[in-house]
């Protein structure tokens, strides 16, 4: 049999939504010639929690070749240059810290001086170091700035968006269409299987059916192929992550519009603030098992100043965790059906973008066959659990002692290995960087990432009596790194400008 023959002449989406149609553009955009169908049914719906991203959504769009000029007016979008961390901690100092993305700056010396003023202040030495003084990108969010610079700044800046899900995947879906993705409305009834346990159609509650030889499950959480029908193992996430509800309500845009996803830390949970060019999204996620429905949304409510409003809010459920397999015989999921680690991070889509580029590269490596499903299935398990470590990490590293639920996150034990030796090596006081580099802990995070996040919760050893403090010398001049910043930030606009441009 040719390479060519192998190649599936039908392929089958099931479920549309942000997932599901960015998975029918990359498709498309890959494989001419394949007919690729797409089914979208009314009771599956978004789920609507965090209209933010990683820099993987630009990934995205430069894959399929899409401009924010023509995408971001659509979707009321706003860029992204990171997210700031409100009240984690109750450390004097580190009551709040950005991560921002990354920035090609970052490697000149920024990063360099920001691990090694952490290192002396492992040792206990009164050196700044906290990761707000340290990045352009911080910088930028702190003036309003957008994160596109002038062309005479020779430096790449990385980001992300901010968006309204529902209107990109309205969006996403046209573009699909337009790629020659055939759009088909129906609700599935029954998943029907060949003698080799193979999936071959779908049933619709007209009675019809629809056959493909390959599928593509985004029906969300109920993962009506690979879960239901292929019978994949889920992996629960539940003792590492204790959130499992959210309630979610929008309010009113400011005449500025902040270029940052805003993360406050409330009693049993925490809240999200995000701008797009109409509205703020915003949302409490939270643990059940901790606090009621009801108690989450008045929380919310007096959060936002809105105690008194009739803006209705929407509750929604979370199922935390992933499945064992991703890609099981003919089938592959992407989005909620494969799994959802709580959007602390913005990292779902990034997740999905991942998904189809990796099952790309292995199905055309391996002749379209599941020669590499192995190889696959072990990638995205890999980076689900990065992604779990990083977000676990917030939770067990945070320096609030108020309520059960925060004592509790901070004493878990359920963590995993590859946590535990990070958080080993950041307790050490030792070359925190070297350390991830050396034992291969560089895995969906860099070590700048999990340094702002420990270092700027405060998690530091006491300081040195002053006596024992007045002979260090930082090798960086904390005064230059300021003014290297600052006339960096001289070459981008104000982001409501950049939006207008846009």
């Amino acid at each position: 049999m040719t390479h060519e023959s192998k190649k599936p002449q039908k392929i089958l989406i099931v479920g549309g939504g942000t997932a599901g149609w960015m998975t029918a553009n990359l498709l498309a955009a890959r494989w001419g010639g394949i007919e690729i169908g797409l089914l979208e049914s009314s009771d599956i719906g978004i789920i609507g929690v965090g209209e933010g991203s990683t820099p993987h959504l630009k990934f995205f769009f430069d894959e399929v070749g899409i401009e924010e000029s023509e995408w971001m007016p659509r979707c009321n979008a706003t860029y992204k240059n990171g997210i700031s961390f409100v009240n984690w901690s109750s450390i004097p100092g580190f009551e709040s810290y950005f991560h921002p993305f990354p920035a090609q700056t970052d490697d000149i010396f920024t990063v360099p001086a920001f691990l090694n003023s952490i290192h002396a202040r492992m040792q206990g030495y009164n050196v700044n170091a906290h990761p707000d003084s340290y990045f352009l990108e911080t910088y930028i969010t702190q003036k309003n700035l957008g994160p596109i610079p002038t062309e005479n700044f020779p430096f790449g800046v990385a980001y992300g968006y901010h968006f309204d899900s529902g209107l990109l995947g309205q969006y996403l879906a046209e573009k699909a269409v337009s790629r020659g993705v055939k759009r088909i409305f129906g609700t599935v009834t029954e998943v029907l299987m060949n003698e080799s346990g193979e999936l071959s159609s779908v049933r619709l509650d007209d009675d019809s059916q629809l056959a493909a030889d390959f599928f593509i499950d985004c029906s969300g959480f109920k993962s009506l192929l690979l879960q239901s029908a292929l019978k994949v193992t889920y992996k629960s996430f539940k003792e590492n992550l204790f959130n499992n509800a959210a309630v979610v309500m929008p309010t009113a845009m400011a005449e500025i519009i902040p270029p940052e996803t805003k993360s406050t830390a409330l009693s049993n949970g925490w809240a999200w603030k995000i701008p797009l060019t109409n509205r703020f999204g915003n949302g409490y996620v939270y643990s059940a098992d901790y606090i009621t429905p009801d108690q989450a949304e008045a929380e919310l409510r007096q959060h936002l100043g809105m105690l008194d409003s009739d803006v209705a809010a929407r509750h929604l459920q979370m199922k935390i965790g992933r499945v064992e397999k991703h890609w099981a015989k003919n089938c592959v999921a992407v989005g909620l059906s494969q799994g959802f680690i709580e959007p602390l991070e913005a990292t779902a889509l990034a997740l999905s973008f991942n998904t189809v580029s990796a099952f790309i590269k292995c199905y055309e490596k391996g002749a379209y066959t599941n020669q590499y499903e192995d190889e696959f299935n072990k990638e995205m398990n890999a980076r689900f659990d990065g992604v779990r470590d990083y977000i676990v990490c917030h939770y067990k590293a945070n320096q609030r002692k108020d309520t059960d639920y925060w004592k509790d996150n901070a004493a878990n034990t359920h963590l995993s290995d590859v946590l535990k030796q990070l958080l080993h090596f950041w307790q050490a006081g030792g070359d925190f960087a070297k350390n991830m580099y050396a034992n291969n802990l560089i895995g969906s995070y860099q070590p700048k990432s999990w340094a702002c996040l420990l270092a700027g919760y405060g998690v530091f050893p006491p300081l040195r009596a002053s006596e024992n403090n007045d002979h260090y010398k930082s090798p960086h001049d904390m005064a230059q790194l300021a003014d290297f910043i600052r006339r960096c930030g001289l070459n981008f606009k104000k982001h409501n400008e950049l939006l207008r441009l846009t």
